[in-house]
């Protein structure tokens, strides 16, 4: 593992990210025949920096198993949702409507599924209330009179806005393949949409990671420990935890043993990552792969100036420019909470795609045609990458430790989903 910093760049404000719950609980109206259950419950986790947000949306809809689902909510503040991700989304005045996509619209008794939204907002932003399922409200609030004996339960419950007529928002996942998000009791779906690796780490039987996986510290190694947690998951019981120090030899990560030969020259991959500590302003890594045709020096995603960004280490080129327009074209990654971070890395065309909980990331695109404070650095060479591993850790090259944990991870030669 080459030392190599990226290069120096003026500072960055990027607000870390803020994380906050709000979850609501009562009585809704579930879909098929009507009836009433209890526990009905919606959670809202955001993610907030200067101008903008995403936001994980938790429908669980109590002890009653739902077909359909329409969620709203209020917004207090100048919250406005821009697009969405496994549900169709749209926004009046302050009340956002959201339903449930083609795949994920069945919801078991007891059982969850999650959808996420992105938008704009600025100084007056609040927590959102008013959360309804199926029309009827899930924050423990009583129904709205209809002028009937107390007692009635309309057969139809409309949503209290209409359901977009419009096609899901372009930041979808792609329809080729059902999203591979389980409840977060249950492993993921064998198979993953056909990724030659396909991993939960349900079977890791001790503290150390084994068999599919091995511990590795290239070049010097310190305090940086990857350990088997069975207290902190995506999914399932077990995750991989990576406590990483600060400074360069305190790096530690996870290889994939896997033959990942079948993948070929075009790369999807997905996994789910935790962390504690807002990126710094040093550069750091936490997805390492090596490319064969660039003298098997890695190609890496991490952090740098507060946002997240891809780095050469051959040339020490970053995705995006580390200017204050071209970070500002990235993202926080989130804190205290669970992101899927999705990537592509096309090596005959030499390009390559970043995506936050089902969000493309402007910054973290490189298309083949050089654009300044985004790829223009990038493609200061021919850039066609064999890439040949997948390690998942954590790197510092100054300041910077913490503490991930990483799930549910996944590489194929098609678009996985979140």
């Amino acid at each position: 593992m080459t030392r190599l910093h990226a290069r120096p760049a003026p500072t960055v404000a990027v607000v870390a990210a803020l994380a906050a719950a709000v979850t609501v609980t009562g009585t809704a109206l579930l879909g098929g025949p009507a009836a009433a259950a209890q526990g009905c419950q919606i959670g809202y986790v955001p993610n907030q920096w200067t101008g903008g947000f995403t936001a994980n949306v938790t429908v669980s809809p109590g002890d009653t198993a739902v077909s359909a689902w329409t969620v709203t909510w209020t917004y207090a503040g100048d919250e406005h949702v821009t697009n969405g991700w496994n549900a169709t989304v749209s926004q009046s005045g302050a009340v956002v409507t959201a339903s449930n996509a083609a795949w994920n619209g069945g919801i078991p008794a007891g059982g969850s599924t999650e959808f996420g939204v992105q938008g704009t907002m600025g100084a007056g932003a609040g927590a959102p209330t008013g959360f309804t399922l199926n029309g009827v409200p899930c924050n423990g609030a009583a129904p709205t009179p209809t002028g009937g004996p107390t007692t009635s339960v309309p057969t139809t419950a409309p949503p209290t806005t209409a359901p977009p007529t419009t096609a899901p928002p372009t930041t979808a996942p792609p329809t080729t393949a059902p999203p591979t998000t389980a409840p977060p009791t249950t492993a993921p779906p064998a198979g993953c949409a056909g990724a030659v690796l396909c991993d939960g780490f349900e079977n890791q039987a001790g503290p150390t990671p084994s068999g599919d996986w091995s511990v590795v510290s290239q070049d010097c190694s310190g305090s940086g420990t990857a350990t088997v947690d069975t207290s902190t998951a995506h999914s399932g019981s077990r995750s991989i935890k990576v406590t990483g120090a600060a400074g360069y030899c305190n790096h530690v990560f996870v290889r994939s043993s896997r033959d990942l030969s079948g993948v070929g020259s075009v790369r999807y991959g997905r996994f789910w990552v935790r962390h504690t500590t807002a990126l710094p302003n040093e550069h750091t890594t936490m997805l390492a792969m090596a490319d064969a045709a660039d003298g098997n020096k890695d190609l890496r995603m991490g952090g740098q100036n507060g946002a997240m960004q891809w780095n050469r280490a051959s040339d020490d080129a970053t995705l995006p420019e580390q200017s204050p327009a071209g970070v500002a074209l990235s993202v926080p990654l989130p804190t205290e909470r669970w992101s899927c971070v999705e990537f592509m890395v096309d090596g005959s065309a030499g390009q390559l795609r970043t995506w936050l909980d089902g969000t493309a990331i402007t910054g973290l695109t490189a298309d083949g045609v050089p654009t300044h404070d985004i790829d223009g650095q990038w493609y200061n060479r021919t850039w066609q990458p064999q890439l040949t591993d997948l390690r998942l850790g954590w790197e510092s090259y100054g300041n910077g430790a913490d503490t991930l944990w990483f799930d549910d991870v996944a590489l194929g030669s098609s678009r996985i989903g979140c």
